[in-house]
């Protein structure tokens, strides 16, 4: 890169423009950022109110040159600079109203992050000068904005296009998941490249998923009073740059000129070839600029009241649907736009496969109220691209009305917080009987089907990266947060789970016996339901947080996965693997239709019945008996209602699914004929990763179920 005299003189010899004046060539209005042609770079950027918009290049050591854009069409300013290569890192000044009381930000002594940057260099650090209240120069302080190069061998590059009945979505970290993977090389650990790596690969491959859903990896930046802390963000829910990856999971030198770009690409390209999915976790609802009183780094700086929404009586205040400090208002054309180009970008140029939007009830807010009729749903349900890719939903913010489970419209699938809530009392303490918990157990039918959605809208999972891993739900009753520099008021207080009678680790034997089980009984329940799985990584391998339910700040062994092995997570391992082929290999486990409890055979058997510990039926008393603490789920796998993709009959086993959450033993009474002659166990958790140790067991037994446990039969007849 040109030093920044030689930078000045190159563009003036080039523009025909004065050294001390440089002013660009018209350039276009579209595409709006930096786009190179081979010969140079168009910049543009939305900006209504701006009276004097400038772009800024910085050579290596930071030196500044300024180059004036004069042309504006539809609101956007935009020049051509020839010359001028990717790798360039720059920026936006843009000068006009700076009224506070009115929302009114812009200042040009405060560079700007452009939205459309397809790479960022640099940290944000916390300064005085990042604030919009004097006329500083926050340059030093800010992430330089990269010009990239497109361009990448992607060869054939086959998207697995996993039919959604058959994903198992796996939620990893980027960072957390290769940072200690002893047979990652150290340079590549907690890198796009660590997670590409063959090890890395080979894991996923055996666990046998077929999906990882990426926390954020737009690129962030670390708010300013953690910085204060001495801490960072590592979840990644405050991005700056929605088309940008982010830096620091690039390698060294990956992280210079835009390379981070073609890191990720290739890391997208090595999980397709292994038939994985990616899924990205989006945080469109908010951004790191955090409330009225935070950094202006971008779109503050840019059009305060048209990219944030403001109390429309006081436009000096934001409302704030998220928690985060600010709400991006996508009722604006131009942010729609924005959320909208950049999911596009996502697929077809970084060609991943689906979103999970944080907090998606914000996105889908109207004045107040969250609407399903709104623009950003019309918008993302007439794409070609985006309406083609997986769609998954945090169905909840912050505001009133925001908790939208089971209310989004086809095509999106949902985050559901109902299954996460039941399956955690059940286990936990047996609360409210099994009427809920049979709901979530099929696929949320109460939820999903009066609007044509289909089972697998159900995201079913027990723990997420916010929250308790399993380990810790079996494990601690309260949290544990202290490390996070809030005295122990961050994280929520709505754990739902068991600690056994000690509070933390133990060597009490017994204790942590029935801890183990514990998680088995979660992670059977999770991978035996109907609709789609989400299992957290780590879990199949008894992680724990130390009792910290919200370690978002913790970039360390608090968070990173722990690959030595153990007994335990050894035996959770081989469990996981276990369950996932054997749903992968049984479509009764991942029906595309919801069951209908009606017979389906000439002998009588229903799809779909359930089973008291008599070896009954259940009856309408039973379902709302609330200290019923032991099911029997029948699931028949004769003639499955969903076909072939060439129409032929699809045929399974069929299974009986026994839960059993009590203290005690419990008596069951196996149904007999028509429903099966006699059973085979599957899964037991009561033994070492599931392992069955028993003989078949002939229909009408009376067996005991051990307390807290669950048992998988397969029904056989003769």
């Amino acid at each position: 890169m040109e030093p920044a005299s030689d930078l000045r003189s190159g563009l003036a010899h080039r523009l025909g423009s004065s050294p001390d004046d440089l002013v660009a060539w018209p350039g276009d209005p579209f595409p709006l950022g930096a786009s190179w042609d081979g010969e140079g770079t168009n910049f543009s950027i939305w900006s209504p109110a701006t009276t004097r918009a400038e772009v800024c290049l910085f050579d290596a050591r930071g030196a500044e040159t300024r180059v004036r854009l004069v042309e504006k069409s539809f609101h956007i300013w935009h020049g051509y600079l020839p010359g001028v290569n990717p790798g360039q890192r720059y920026g936006f000044r843009l000068d006009g109203p700076y009224s506070p009381a009115a929302g009114q930000l812009h200042n040009p002594a405060k560079l700007l992050i452009d939205p459309y940057a397809r790479a960022i260099e640099g940290d944000f650090v916390d300064d005085v000068a990042c604030y919009p209240d004097n006329g500083l120069d926050s340059a030093p302080f800010v992430p330089r904005s990269v010009v990239v190069l497109d361009a990448f061998p992607w060869g054939n590059d086959p998207r697995p296009n996993t039919a959604w009945e058959d994903t198992i979505i796996y939620e990893l970290h980027v960072r957390g998941f290769t940072a200690r993977h002893p047979d990652i090389p150290a340079d590549l650990r907690g890198t796009y490249a660590g997670l590409a790596h063959p090890a890395a690969i080979s894991y996923l491959k055996q666990l046998g998923i077929t999906a990882v859903e990426l926390l954020p990896i737009h690129h962030f930046v670390s708010e300013p009073a953690l910085q204060r802390r001495g801490l960072k963000n590592y979840w990644g829910y405050n991005s700056i740059g929605f088309f940008a990856p982010h830096a620091a999971y690039a390698t060294h030198t990956g992280r210079l000129g835009g390379n981070q770009v073609r890191e990720f690409k290739a890391m997208v390209r090595a999980l397709h070839a292994a038939g994985i999915e990616v899924i990205l976790d989006v945080v469109y609802n908010h951004t790191g600029e955090l409330n009225p009183a935070g950094p202006v780094l971008s779109y503050r700086g840019i059009d305060n009241t048209g990219y944030y929404r403001v109390d429309p009586a006081n436009p000096a205040r934001y409302l704030d649907y998220t928690g985060c400090g600010n709400t991006l208002d996508v009722r604006t054309p131009a942010v729609l736009q924005l959320v909208t180009d950049s999911l596009r970008y996502w697929v077809t140029e970084m060609h991943v496969d689906g979103f999970r939007f944080d907090l998606a009830s914000a996105l889908a807010r109207s004045l107040h109220d969250v609407d399903k009729l709104s623009s950003f749903f019309d918008t993302i349900h007439q794409d070609p691209v985006i309406s083609q890719v997986k769609l998954i939903a945090e169905p909840w913010d912050i505001g009133d009305g925001g908790y939208q489970v089971g209310e989004f419209p086809p095509l999106w699938t949902e985050w559901n917080g109902k299954y996460r809530d039941t399956v955690r009392d059940f286990w936990a303490h047996g609360s409210g009987g099994v009427r809920d918990l049979a709901f979530r157990l099929t696929g949320s039918s109460d939820l999903y089907a009066d609007d044509g959605r289909l089972p697998f809208a159900s995201i079913n999972f027990v723990t997420a990266h916010d929250g308790f891993p399993m380990r810790d739900l079996a494990s601690y009753l309260r949290k544990h947060n202290e490390a996070n520099g809030e005295s122990n008021a961050d994280g929520t207080d709505d754990n739902r789970s068991i600690n056994f009678g000690v509070e933390g680790e133990t060597t009490d034997p017994e204790v942590n016996a029935l801890r183990l089980k514990q998680v088995r009984n979660l992670l059977t329940t999770l991978l035996l339901s109907t609709g789609a799985p989400m299992l957290v990584a780590g879990d199949e391998r008894y992680r724990t947080q130390g009792g910290n339910n919200n370690a978002y700040v913790q970039d360390n062994e608090v968070s990173w996965l722990d690959w030595a092995d153990s007994p335990a997570a050894d035996d959770l391992l081989e469990l996981t693997r276990r369950l996932i082929a054997l749903r992968r290999a049984s479509p009764v486990l991942r029906q595309r239709a919801f069951f209908e409890g009606r017979p389906i055979n000439a002998d009588g058997c229903k799809d779909l019945a359930w089973f008291h510990p008599a070896g009954r039926e259940l009856t309408e008393r039973d379902w709302f008996d609330p200290g019923l603490r032991t099911i029997g789920m029948y699931l028949d796998g004769r003639g499955l209602r969903h076909r072939g993709r060439r129409g032929q009959v699809i045929s399974d086993e069929s299974y009986l699914l026994l839960l059993h959450s009590g203290e005690q033993p419990m008596p069951f009474a196996l149904p007999g004929r028509p429903w099966a002659d006699r059973y085979a166990v599957v899964i037991d958790t009561t033994e070492v990763a599931g392992r069955p140790d028993a003989e078949p067991l002939k229909g009408g037994t009376e067996l005991s179920l051990t307390a807290r446990s669950v048992l998988l039969l397969r029904a056989d007849r003769d």
